[in-house]
C-alpha cells in the first residue's frame, strides 16, 4: 500500500492518492478499515485529504513519491490510464 504527499489541491484542501502495487482487493480493503467512502475510488487509486494522510501512515500505507508512486502502480500492472477510463 502506497500514498504521495498531499500536493494536489481540490475544494479548499490538499489531496494524496492511495494505491497498491499489489491488488484492488487490498486498496478497498484498506480502504473500508479507514472509512474511506467508495465515492473516493478513482479507477485504480483512492484521493484522500491531507487530513487523512497521517492515519493511512498508521495503518501501514508507505509514503513515497508521486512519481514513485505512478511508476510502481504502473508496474504492478494495475494502473488505468486515462485514456482507458469510461467517460
Amino acid at each position: 500500500m502506497l500514498i504521495d504527499p498531499p500536493l494536489w489541491p481540490r475544494h479548499g484542501l490538499l489531496w494524496s492518492h492511495l494505491v497498491s502495487d499489489a491488488s484492488l482487493a487490498e486498496l478497498h480493503d484498506l480502504a473500508r478499515l479507514a472509512g474511506i467512502p467508495p465515492r473516493a475510488f478513482d479507477h485504480d487509486h483512492y484521493d484522500v485529504p491531507h487530513t487523512r494522510h497521517a492515519e493511512l501512515v498508521a495503518l501501514g500505507a508507505v509514503p513515497v513519491g508521486s512519481r514513485e508512486l505512478v511508476r510502481r502502480l504502473r508496474a504492478s500492472g494495475l494502473r488505468v490510464r486515462p485514456a482507458d477510463r469510461p467517460r
